[in-house]
């Protein structure tokens, strides 16, 4: 009876601390607004169809669904209408690059809001002209050495870029080739990039047997940032009955337990994810997509509530310590594809993206 009593208590003290903890969702959103409008206000340094836009317009149309505005729709909508909601134009060789059409993510959410065919019909026929004319490049194609097109998803980041859209195209027609493609393509990516050991993506195959200064593998944060971000953004396109879902679900827990063990003593995740040491400063962009993620995890019951949500809070007060009063984003690491050292006054649009995208899922936390 005793040992009873002491345990109810033990889990009062700790529902008490975490209530103690919760943010309120006034706050979550004052300062999604603040930051959205900075970015809004900001001429875009970026093609409009870039994929560093893609990430920018993925976490503003959260915010957007969200907003008591209706600036930030047609923001987006202006942003469309200047892509011809289209993919990023290239030379046509490269038109299997899936950074160019992570702007999808976008075009497809206005369509599931607006119900008009221009936001949906660019990005299908360029979705149906890959499926018909698969590449058959090996994997260990290095692409970035001879300046050969991109034609697979050879580089982590690509998980965000272009399974998302598919996975989206795929809930919004209901055909299973887009489902069948981004499942073939992910699993053999995944086979070729993760680490079983670390539950960790390697950026590319360049970094297989690259080691950190303190001498343990080379985990790009935001390259695994893409990865758990666009976990959260394809699992709820798949229906419960589908078989391959599971593997997925597997893949966000496994993934999540061990970023989850990687967050610092301030809240945030650094550039590197095993060699906090050597990239000493905070990293936004990939501590916005583990927020998000996690986030998002609690919301929708893969993750324990009791054993995330500390990790989810604490994450996004250091995101909110990284804004500035007008709602500059700092410490997001620029364009790259490997840990670099970064500095507050840096930011990037993608790292706004990742920002709202996590404060979506923050303020269905918030009591």
């Amino acid at each position: 009876m005793k040992k009873r009593l002491i345990f109810a208590l033990a889990v009062v003290v700790m529902a008490m601390q975490l209530n103690a903890q919760e943010v309120k969702k006034s706050e979550v959103y004052e300062i999604m607004d603040r930051v959205a409008s900075w970015q809004c206000q900001q001429e875009l340094k970026h093609r409009p169809a870039d994929w560093t836009n893609g990430a920018l317009y993925a976490g503003m149309m959260a915010w957007a669904k969200m907003a008591e505005d209706e600036r930030y729709i047609d923001w987006l909508i202006k942003q469309g209408e200047t892509c011809q909601w289209s993919k990023m134009p290239r030379a046509e060789r490269e038109r299997y690059h899936a950074d160019d059409y992570a702007v999808g993510m976008m075009y497809l959410e206005m369509y599931r809001l607006k119900k008009d065919k221009k936001m949906l019909q660019p990005m299908k026929e360029h979705l149906d002209y890959i499926i018909a004319n698969p590449s058959s490049r090996s994997m260990d194609h290095n692409w970035w050495r001879d300046e050969s097109p991109a034609q697979r998803w050879t580089w982590c980041d690509a998980l965000f870029m272009a399974p998302t859209v598919f996975a989206k195209m795929y809930s919004i027609t209901g055909e299973r080739k887009y489902l069948e493609f981004m499942n073939k393509e992910y699993r053999v990516t995944t086979d070729f990039l993760y680490d079983h050991v670390e539950h960790l993506y390697y950026r590319d195959s360049r970094y297989f047997h690259q080691k950190e200064p303190n001498g343990k593998k080379m985990f790009w944060g935001r390259g695994n940032g893409w990865v758990f971000g666009g976990l959260a953004i394809i699992l709820p396109e798949l229906k419960d009955n589908y078989p391959e879902k599971m593997w997925y679900e597997k893949l966000f827990t496994d993934m999540a337990h061990k970023i989850a063990s990687l967050q610092d003593e301030n809240g945030y995740w650094h550039a590197s994810m095993l060699d906090q040491e050597s990239y000493p400063n905070p990293e936004t962009s990939s501590t916005g997509f583990f927020v998000y993620g996690l986030a998002w995890g609690i919301n929708n019951g893969y993750l324990d509530r009791e054993k995330y949500l500390p990790v989810v809070l604490k994450g996004w007060k250091a995101l909110t310590e990284a804004v500035y009063p007008d709602g500059k984003l700092g410490w997001v690491q620029p364009i790259g594809e490997n840990p670099k050292k970064t500095k507050k006054s840096m930011t990037e649009v993608y790292g706004v993206g990742a920002f709202l995208k996590a404060g979506s899922e923050v303020y269905k936390l918030a009591e």
